[in-house]
């Protein structure tokens, strides 16, 4: 008995220091990261996303801050630690730059995260507020693309209707310049006599799309600059670009991560065709009956996502912050089942 009872408090003394391990954080190492992708959340808010690749021997990481797209950052071992620098420039409201460099050190937790320490300084190295921890979650990988030719379908779902009851505005106290006549859902925040506001995004009620095709008509002014979020995850651009050559911040690209293979753009003031398909984090764009991308395979969320979880439902979101974009004829068709 007094055996069984040592036996019991050594597991016990084991898992607690296990516990403690994980909660004060493990060794991990750049190249041990090699090929994962974490999603976090920004502990100001915001979406958070890192991803570690390996090349010519050397560990490289691409880090998503909140907006924008992912950019490289510097990555290094030290101390049984990995640690990242992201350094940002930026003008004072004196018109100053000013340069912060944040010092992310990530250490293995429990199960399949990172903890995370932050620390930032300026560029003079005076310490700018106080640390901050956050934890992120491993990305599972990525299963196969689909066979869309076996996808099933449900019953669509007319998403611009004869009013605006579908939508809600994701920014209450931005300027909401979002109205629905004639079937047309318009977002005016750039007015003729040349002032902008600052516009709020639109998001759909229902937050419960997993995935889905999602068909619409849009229409650009000149220098427009819009989005379709899926789920609120990734966002499709939508951009006055016709005439410029394909890249990644273009019309139809999977902001920040795939450009569209040709440009096939109309002009600005034109309506032009938008078919959708997201299914299993892999992404296909048909724009104007041609396909720019096909079935490709999704890294992680986009630049303004509302969480960096791509296994939760979410609604459709439109992007209304930057300039005027019109939608019209928008439905989407919830996946039912897909067949292997």
């Amino acid at each position: 008995m007094k055996t069984i009872r040592l036996l019991v408090v050594s597991i016990l003394a084991f898992q607690l220091s296990a516990s403690l391990l994980a909660a004060a954080g493990g060794a991990v190492s750049a190249e041990t990261l090699a090929g994962t992708r974490w999603a976090f959340k920004i502990p100001s808010g915001g979406a958070g996303w890192i991803g570690f690749t390996k090349e010519n021997g050397a560990t490289n990481a691409l880090l998503l801050w909140g907006g924008g797209h992912p950019l490289p950052v510097a990555v290094a071992t030290k101390d049984g630690a990995v640690e990242i620098r992201r350094t940002t420039k930026s003008k004072s409201k004196k018109g100053k730059d000013v340069t912060r460099i944040d010092v992310i050190t990530a250490r293995q937790g429990g199960g399949n995260t990172l903890v995370f320490e932050m620390r930032s300084v300026d560029g003079d190295g005076k310490v700018i507020g106080a640390p901050v921890n956050f934890t992120a979650t491993r990305i599972p990988e990525l299963p196969p693309a689909p066979d869309l030719s076996k996808l099933k379908f449900g019953r669509p779902v007319r998403l611009i209707g004869g009013d605006l009851s579908n939508w809600e505005s994701m920014n209450p106290n931005d300027y909401n310049g979002w109205s629905l006549k004639d079937g047309v859902l318009t977002n005016t925040v750039v007015f003729p006599d040349g002032t902008k506001k600052r516009g709020a995004n639109l998001r759909t009620v229902d937050k419960t799309f997993k995935d889905f095709r999602l068909t619409f008509e849009v229409n650009l002014p000149p220098g427009s600059n819009s989005g379709v979020y899926l789920r609120g995850i990734y966002e499709i651009q939508m951009a006055d670009t016709h005439g410029k050559p394909p890249h990644y911040q273009n019309m139809g690209a999977l902001y920040g991560r795939i450009a569209p293979s040709r440009a096939v753009e109309k002009k600005a003031g034109e309506w032009q065709t938008v078919d959708i398909t997201l299914a299993d984090r892999h992404v296909t764009v048909v724009l104007n009956g041609v396909k720019i991308i096909d079935n490709q395979p999704v890294l992680g969320c986009t630049g303004g996502a509302i969480t960096s979880d791509e296994f939760v439902p979410g609604p459709i979101y439109l992007q209304g912050d930057h300039t005027n974009a019109s939608y019209r004829n928008m439905v989407l068709t919830p996946i039912a089942k897909e067949l292997r």
